[in-house]
């Protein structure tokens, strides 16, 4: 017996290394070599290419296409249909298949509903991307963006609220009481 959980429709293919606990919901696949950590949530229609990598209690949400090339860690949101790309210049009648680029997307990051991560470009712990966003470069730590091209317009705290900085670059967030410093453009949580 598994010790996760696969609806009857979904197509989990050989060699993957799945968690206990994780849950894979109606339709979704499950590519060759894919290691997926405990406590995840696949929603519906998901696919997940080959050799992915996703770490413990990550989110998965309806209509998400995860490509090789991707690793995300520990406790990452993907938002409904949201989507990786994992070639910078395809084509069809080109095989591009050994030039796939990797993408990190860091502890605690949220991407949102619609959202597109263009590959190369990693996504910070905690960062948050608005739905609808498209990455075409790397996301720092905490960082918010938004639009298209996507781009920062604020920090977040690790509860997922837009942090104010009062005029000693301190922040606290609302839900948690968490503090946080600016310093050099950088945002860091300093204590409870």
């Amino acid at each position: 017996m598994n010790a996760y959980f696969a609806h009857e429709t979904a197509v989990i293919d050989e060699g993957c290394d799945i968690g206990e606990g994780t849950k894979i919901w109606h339709f979704s696949h499950i590519m060759p070599n894919c290691k997926i950590g405990k406590n995840c949530n696949i929603g519906q229609n998901v696919v997940v290419s080959p050799e992915v990598i996703l770490g413990n209690n990550v989110k998965v949400q309806n209509n998400v296409s995860i490509y090789t090339g991707v690793i995300c860690e520990d406790d990452v949101f993907l938002g409904p249909s949201m989507v990786f790309t994992n070639v910078i210049n395809p084509r069809s009648a080109v095989n591009r298949r050994n030039q796939y680029a990797k993408t990190i997307v860091k502890k605690g990051a949220s991407i949102g509903a619609n959202a597109t991560i263009v590959c190369g470009h990693d996504i910070g712990e905690y960062a948050f991307i608005g739905a609808g966003a498209v990455v075409t470069k790397t996301v720092p730590a905490y960082a918010l963006v938004v639009g298209n091209p996507a781009r920062q317009i604020g920090w977040m705290s690790e509860y997922g609220h837009r942090l104010e900085f009062d005029e000693n670059n301190m922040a606290v967030c609302p839900e948690s009481g968490d503090k946080y410093i600016l310093e050099n453009n950088t945002v860091k949580k300093i204590s409870k």
